[in-house]
C-alpha cells in the first residue's frame, strides 16, 4: 500500500484512540522503505509525544517492569518508558519498533499490552494509540515469525515505496530538488534493494535522505562528493546522481522563468526534470499574494512549452500537490488544463471506460 493511503489510515487511527474504538496497527515493510517515518511525522503533525520503544534491544523485563515485596503482596513496578497520562499527556504514540526482531520472549511480554492496553495493573491511557513496524521474512534482517496470537492483534498494512508520494514528502521537507528531479527522471531508483545481493548501500526512501545531507556537507567537493553519495545510496546510483547533479549546472535561469523571461525549456530531458523540480520548490516558496500569483502563473505558462506534455503535467501535478487549491484558482490553470485536454482524452480512450 501506497505511504499516503497508509498514512490517512494511521491519521484515523490515532483519532480513535480517543473515543476507543483504536485498533493496533502493524506495518510491514523492507528496510528503509519509510515505515518510521511515517508515524513520526504524525506525531510531530498533532504535536504529541512519540514513544519508540525498540523491541529488539530488550529484555521481557524492561516491558513488564521488576517485582518488588510490598507488605505480604508482590508488586510490580511500571517501566518509566510506557505512556504516563501526567508526564507525557493526555495523547500519543506507542511505536513498538522492530517487532520482528525481538526475540519471543519479548513479544510474548507485549501480548497483554497490545490487546487490552494493559500490563498487570499498568494501563495505557485512553488517547493513546499503539503502532508497530518490522521488516519480513525474506528481507534479510534479523527476524522471527510472529507468533500467531500477536498477528492477531494487529491489523496488517504492507508499506510499498511510491515515487509520487515521497516527491510530495521531500519537497515539504525541503529535500534538495536536484535529487527530486534525478529520481523523476530515474524513478526505478527509488527503492533497488534485492535481498539476494545483501548489498551494504543502496537506493531507498531513507538513503535519498542520506544523500540530501551529503550534498548539503560535500557538494562544493566533487571528489568527496561522489564517495559521499556511493555511501548512502551504493555505487552505480551515486555515479548516476553525481552526474546528474553535473548536468544540472547547465540548467536554464530559474529566476527568468519565474519573472516571465526564460520561454525556452532544455533539449535534454534530465535537466527538463531537474527544472521541473526546481520550478516546483520555488512555487512552494512563493508564499501568497500578488507577486506569489505571478510567479505561479509564469510557471504555469512555462509547463505548457514541454516538449513532452508529459512532463509538463508532472510538473503542474507536483506543483497542486504541495500548494492545492491555489493554484487552481489561477486563470493559468484553466489555459494550461485547455491546453492537454486532447492528451487526458486520449489517455481515457486507451485505458478504457
Amino acid at each position: 500500500m501506497r505511504p499516503s493511503h497508509i498514512a490517512a489510515i494511521l491519521e484515523r487511527e490515532f483519532v480513535a484512540a480517543a473515543s476507543g474504538e483504536h485498533t493496533p496497527v502493524m506495518l510491514w515493510g523492507p528496510p528503509g522503505v519509510g515505515k518510521s517515518r511515517i508515524i513520526a511525522d504524525l506525531a510531530q503533525r498533532h504535536g504529541v509525544p512519540l514513544i519508540d520503544i525498540r523491541l529488539s534491544q530488550m529484555e521481557p523485563t524492561d516491558l513488564r517492569g521488576i517485582p518488588f515485596r510490598a507488605g505480604d503482596r508482590v508488586e510490580w513496578s511500571v517501566p518509566a518508558i510506557l505512556p504516563d497520562r501526567s508526564r507525557h499527556g493526555e495523547r500519543g504514540i506507542l511505536f513498538l519498533d522492530e517487532i520482528t526482531s525481538a526475540p519471543p520472549t519479548v513479544t510474548a511480554a507485549a501480548y497483554q499490552l497490545i490487546l487490552d492496553r494493559r500490563l498487570g495493573e499498568y494501563r495505557v491511557p485512553d488517547g493513546w494509540a499503539i503502532f508497530a513496524a518490522g521488516n519480513r521474512q525474506g528481507d534479510r534482517g534479523v527476524t522471527y515469525v510472529m507468533p500467531a496470537p500477536l498477528a492477531n492483534r494487529f491489523t496488517h498494512y504492507e508499506v510499498e515505496p511510491h515515487l509520487d508520494d515521497w516527491v510530495a514528502w521531500a519537497h515539504a521537507h525541503r529535500i534538495d530538488p536536484r535529487i527530486i528531479g534525478f529520481l523523476r527522471f530515474r524513478p526505478d531508483l527509488l527503492f533497488d534493494f534485492d535481498a539476494a545481493r545483501n548489498p551494504i548501500a543502496f537506493p531507498s526512501p531513507r538513503s535519498w535522505e542520506y544523500a540530501h545531507r551529503a550534498l548539503a556537507k560535500f557538494g562544493a567537493d566533487g571528489a568527496l562528493l561522489l564517495d559521499a553519495l556511493q555511501a548512502c545510496v551504493g555505487p552505480s546510483a551515486g555515479i548516476e546522481l553525481k552526474a546528474f547533479i553535473d548536468t544540472m549546472e547547465r540548467m536554464p535561469d530559474i529566476d527568468a522563468i519565474l519573472e516571465g523571461r526564460g520561454g525556452q525549456v532544455p533539449k535534454e530531458v534530465d535537466l527538463q526534470y531537474g527544472v521541473a523540480a526546481a520550478l516546483v520548490r520555488r512555487a512552494m516558496q512563493a508564499g501568497r499574494g500578488p507577486e506569489a500569483r505571478r510567479v505561479l502563473g509564469n510557471i504555469l505558462k512555462y509547463a505548457q512549452a514541454f516538449p513532452q506534455r508529459e512532463l509538463g503535467v508532472m510538473l503542474v501535478t507536483d506543483m497542486h500537490r504541495t500548494l492545492g487549491q491555489p493554484l487552481i484558482d489561477l486563470p493559468e490553470f484553466s489555459d494550461w488544463a485547455n491546453s492537454i485536454t486532447d492528451l487526458v482524452l486520449y489517455e481515457r480512450r486507451v485505458a478504457g471506460p
